[in-house]
């Protein structure tokens, strides 16, 4: 591998974000406590400035380091989200944190981690490189699962999280090497030209893309694939559920969608069909399930895993179709799907029980009364998860389900039409607590709502997200648009 000065360059950013994860590790066990809220604002300034160079890198496509990274609009389109969605989670954390008493200033630098392992996913053009950001971002996201370290809940999750994890990445190795054996390269336009021709009838060709789709199915937790997700959900904290249902979830679908457009798009029609059953499946469990849920981060896990769903008919619809409409559907459905799920969480992180976190939905009983604005906004998100208009979730189903029906099977958006109907009843349940009933008389202690000014913020941008774009999404559509333009 050869590169040069330009090559560093082009990587600044994720550079800079592995600089600053360092210098808090660093900086963490030597600073007092007092001067530990530094390390935040290190962080968000950093997020800032890399924010700036990477948008200065838009409409460019240049591959460095020999081919094994490529810095292009569809990986910037990511980097982006995933800049917004790590400052929003550092906010949400920095008020978080102190309602848990969990004063771990090496969280920061986890956090940081695992962003540079998300960027060099998205980017990567080679499935090594993309496997070593997988695994930045999982061991990451490992120990943040188990940071509340007194509580066995969070240890458990952090357990599980770790093994199924470990398992999923042996199985995308492991499908990697195959189809090395196959093709004899691993970087995805050597794989692209290797397989021209070709389709399953080459076993280990098969073989090898149903165990990258079992491997990618872990990380995007997609029917049968799933187990992890409500019980990680559940123990890990709030904020970094939040985090993994966004942007582990978001970095997932961009490193997947690179590989099978980019590497495997010569097999779209056998790997559409192994897309749809996975797509049908996850669709009828994840809302099912979340209909009987009585844990709010229980039933949003079986929420997300149902909007994976959501956001595979695009896929599906991608390998039945010429154009990259069904691709740029699955970006907006990630992008928007931000701000209504991270929103939920936001709610849900500042609800105290007796000091300590309310987790079930019983907790959200009376919230109008108690603070009419936090109900108002958790309103806001769950209309918008149900994808009621005119917000955000229902512009992003609105061009899942066209690109299915421009794919030619109309079927397949008629059934997701039906799921979104049934998911309305366990999101719309929520609002029914919190305005319809009133608390139990004598019950104790009083579920109280905790705002605080970085908690403002977070909730601003979300709401503002939801409304906004559900209202007028052009830039965002054109952005997507632009963004897998450059996908070959």
């Amino acid at each position: 591998m050869t590169f040069s000065t330009g090559d560093l360059l082009l990587i600044l950013p994720e550079l800079l974000i592995i600089t600053a994860a360092c210098l808090v590790l660093v900086l963490d066990p030597v600073l007092r406590p007092s001067d530990k809220d530094g390390l935040v604002w290190l962080s968000l300034a950093t997020l800032a400035v890399c924010m700036g160079l990477t948008a200065s890198q838009m409409g460019i496509r240049e591959a460095i380091f020999s081919g094994l990274v490529v810095i292009d609009t569809y990986a910037i389109f990511w980097k982006l989200l995933f800049y917004f969605i790590t400052g929003l989670t550092i906010l949400l954390s920095y008020s978080y944190l102190k309602e848990e008493r969990l004063y771990f200033g090496e969280y920061y630098g986890f956090i940081l981690l695992s962003l540079s392992g998300m960027m060099v996913m998205v980017s990567a053009a080679d499935l090594l490189t993309m496997y070593l950001g997988t695994e930045l971002m999982s061991l990451s996201l490992y120990v943040m699962t188990g940071l509340k370290r007194a509580e066995p809940r969070s240890l458990e999750a952090a357990a599980k999280y770790f093994v199924l994890g470990a398992f999923s990445s042996g199985i995308l190795l492991y499908g990697i090497s195959l189809l090395y054996g196959a093709t004899g390269s691993t970087r995805l336009p050597a794989i692209a030209e290797a397989i021209a021709g070709h389709g399953f009838a080459d076993p280990l060709l098969a073989f090898s893309t149903v165990l990258l789709a079992v491997g990618f199915g872990f990380k995007l937790a997609v029917v049968p694939f799933h187990m992890w997700t409500p019980d990680v959900y559940q123990g890990a904290p709030t904020s970094v559920t939040a985090y993994m249902a966004v942007a582990a979830k978001a970095a997932s679908f961009g490193a997947f969608l690179r590989v099978f457009v980019e590497g495997l798009g010569g097999l779209k029609a056998d790997w559409s069909a192994i897309f749809l059953l996975l797509c049908l499946a996850t669709l009828v469990l994840g809302n099912v399930v979340a209909l009987v849920q009585t844990n709010i981060k229980r039933m949003l896990a079986y929420s997300s895993i149902a909007h994976a769903g959501y956001a595979l008919i695009g896929v599906v619809s991608a390998g039945r179709i010429e154009d990259s409409s069904g691709i740029a559907s699955v970006l907006l459905y990630m992008a928007l799907y931000t701000f209504m799920t991270f929103g939920a969480f936001a709610i849900v992180a500042m609800l105290r029980k007796g000091g300590i976190e309310g987790e079930e939905i019983e907790d959200f009983t009376g919230l109008a009364k108690r603070h009419p604005l936090a109900a108002l906004l958790m309103l806001v998100f769950m209309v918008s998860l149900a994808g009621i208009p005119p917000t955000a979730g229902f512009i992003g189903k609105l061009y899942v389900f066209r690109s299915a029906v421009e794919a030619g099977i109309p079927w397949l958006a008629a059934i997701a039409l039906v799921f979104a109907v049934i998911s309305a009843y366990y999101y719309l349940r929520i609002v029914m607590v919190m305005y319809m009933r009133d608390p139990v008389a004598g019950s104790s202690p009083i579920p109280q709502f905790v705002m605080s000014p970085t908690l403002s913020i977070v909730l601003t941008c979300a709401v503002a997200g939801v409304v906004i774009f559900g209202i007028y999404p052009n830039p965002l559509v054109e952005l997507a648009m632009q963004a897998v333009s450059t996908l070959k």
